[in-house]
């Protein structure tokens, strides 16, 4: 694969991983559509797509049209993702596409690196400062003042970030990812669906609330994942790692532009402490 390409596809993940946080804050924000729907709505759109995808590359390989059974997969994977689907979505009922986007990929990669460090990782001196760097942006989050984020919505889109951490550690290895990620998303459309059912009182839909779900998890999610998986293999780790640390940023300025959403001086400062210490973590991995 050559370096543009690798760039171009790279660059393209990242963009639809922000894409999700803008989707779904604003279809909660200018829309009626309710969040249980939303997660639905937009787990049933990326099986879909994935599904399509998995079929479209087995008839590449193989002639006489048989489909591909999807089989990869697991249910305790498929929770994990319903867990940060639906987290996610409730969570942008309070925050902005930037906050969340910063809170999620925080927690994602401080459940990455305690998994690290559980088994049996050691942190080099930089790594550390990095890690409270990350832990004192957190904690300056939330210390009192102006522009302090909603408590429930954070915590929400923390549960989201593990949740997402383990699904991603649980991925690692398990073979062909557009088809492990196919056969997760198949797994969690009725999970998702009875989450629907039990929040049935909550449940409105419209046009434009719908079309935002449907394109979060066709566009956003299915084939954001699909071009990430693809360009992952050229990557190294700390790079793959590192570049994911252009979500949030991605994702402020597309709140600030399209939403326009404020840009606050406890965001900026947490930024930099908090993608800044996980850097140093990242970076000094051997």
């Amino acid at each position: 694969m050559s370096n543009i390409r690798i760039v171009v596809l790279t660059s393209l993940a990242m963009i639809a991983f922000a894409g999700n946080s803008l989707l779904n804050r604003i279809a909660l924000y200018d829309t009626s559509i309710d969040a249980a729907s939303f997660t639905s709505i937009r787990l049933i759109s990326g099986a879909l797509i994935l599904w399509l995808l998995v079929q479209a590359v087995h008839r590449s390989r193989f002639s006489g049209g048989i489909p591909a059974r999807i089989g990869a997969g697991n249910w305790f994977s498929a929770i994990a993702l319903v867990i940060y689907a639906a987290g996610f979505s409730y969570a942008y009922l309070s925050l902005s596409a930037a906050m969340g986007a910063l809170v999620l990929f925080g927690a994602v990669q401080a459940t990455m690196i305690s998994h690290g460090l559980w088994r049996g990782e050691r942190l080099k001196l930089l790594q550390a400062l990095g890690l409270l760097f990350a832990l004192a942006g957190l904690v300056g989050l939330f210390l009192p003042g102006i522009s302090k984020p909603p408590l429930i919505g954070t915590l929400l889109m923390v549960l989201a970030g593990i949740a997402w951490g383990v699904y991603s550690l649980r991925g690692r290895g398990a073979g062909d990812a557009t088809q492990v990620t196919a056969g997760n998303f198949l797994r969690a459309v009725p999970i998702a669906v009875l989450l629907n059912i039990l929040m049935y009182q909550h449940i409105s839909l419209d046009t434009a609330g719908f079309w935002y779900a449907v394109a979060s998890g066709a566009l956003a999610s299915g084939l954001g994942y699909a071009i990430w998986y693809t360009a992952l293999p050229a990557l190294k780790a700390t790079t793959a790692a590192t570049v994911q640390l252009s979500v949030p940023v991605i994702a402020a300025i597309g709140g600030i532009v399209l939403l326009g959403e404020p840009l606050t001086f406890r965001l900026v400062l947490a930024s930099i402490a908090i993608l800044g210490g996980i850097a140093l973590v990242i970076l000094n991995t051997e």
